[in-house]
C-alpha cells in the first residue's frame, strides 16, 4: 500500500473523506501541538487549539491549494490561533512538562539529574516567556520547528528582514536572561546562528 501525499489526502477530504482528514491529523499533529504549546505555554490550550486547527482545515478545505505544501498553512493557522488566544487571554507561559520532549533528553535519568534538567527547562521556559509575543513566535518557528527565515516570512506574512530582526533581538534577550542564570554556555544552550539561512 502506497503512502498518499498531503495533496491526495486533501483532495479526498474535499470529496468528503473524514478518514483522509484523520491521516492528515496523525501526520501533522505533533508540529501543530508543539508550535501552539511553545507559544501559549499551556498544554490544555494547545490540545484545544490543535483541534481548532483541524476543524478549520476541514471547514476551509476547498480553499487549500493542493499545489503547495500543507505544513506552511498549518503553521500559519497554528500561530494565528495561538496569537489570538494569547492576546485575548493576556496569558504568559506556565511550566511546560512537554518542553523536555522538544529539547531532547540528556540521557541521564538519576533523580538528581532529572531535577537539574527540570530546573534548566524551567529557566528556558521563563526566558521564552519574557520575550515579546512577536519575538517568541519567530523563535519557536525557527529553533523548535527548524523553519527557514523565508518560510517564517511566508507563514507570518512579514518581510524576511523583520523575521531576522525579531530573531536577533529574541536571541539576545534569551542569552541575556539565561546568562544571568548561568545557562548560556554552549553545551546547554545552542549558539544560535541564523546567518546564511
Amino acid at each position: 500500500m502506497s503512502i498518499l501525499s498531503d495533496a491526495d489526502l486533501i483532495l479526498q477530504v474535499q470529496a468528503g473523506s473524514l478518514d483522509a482528514l484523520g491521516v492528515l491529523y496523525d501526520r501533522h499533529r505533533q508540529l501543530v501541538f508543539r508550535t501552539v504549546l511553545a507559544i501559549t505555554g499551556d498544554s490544555d490550550v494547545a490540545s484545544d487549539l490543535l483541534q481548532d486547527v483541524y476543524l478549520r482545515l476541514y471547514r476551509f478545505i476547498d480553499r487549500v491549494d493542493t499545489s503547495r505544501p500543507l505544513e506552511p498553512w498549518l503553521y500559519r493557522m497554528s500561530t494565528n490561533l495561538a496569537y489570538t488566544w494569547m492576546k485575548r487571554n493576556k496569558k504568559w507561559m506556565h511550566p511546560l512538562e512537554d518542553m523536555a520532549e522538544w529539547l531532547g533528553s540528556s540521557g541521564k535519568n538519576t533523580p538528581h539529574d532529572l531535577v537539574e534538567r527540570q530546573d534548566e527547562l524551567d529557566q528556558i521556559q521563563e526566558a521564552l516567556s519574557a520575550l515579546s509575543l512577536s519575538q517568541r513566535v519567530v523563535v519557536v518557528l525557527y529553533y523548535l520547528n527548524d523553519l527557514s527565515l523565508q518560510e517564517i516570512s511566508e507563514i507570518l506574512e512579514i518581510p524576511v528582514g523583520t523575521v531576522k530582526s525579531r530573531l536577533h533581538y529574541g536571541r539576545q534577550a534569551l542569552k541575556k536572561k539565561l546568562g544571568v542564570r548561568g545557562l548560556a554556555d554552549s553545551d546547554k544552550f545552542p549558539d544560535f546562528n541564523y546567518e546564511g539561512t
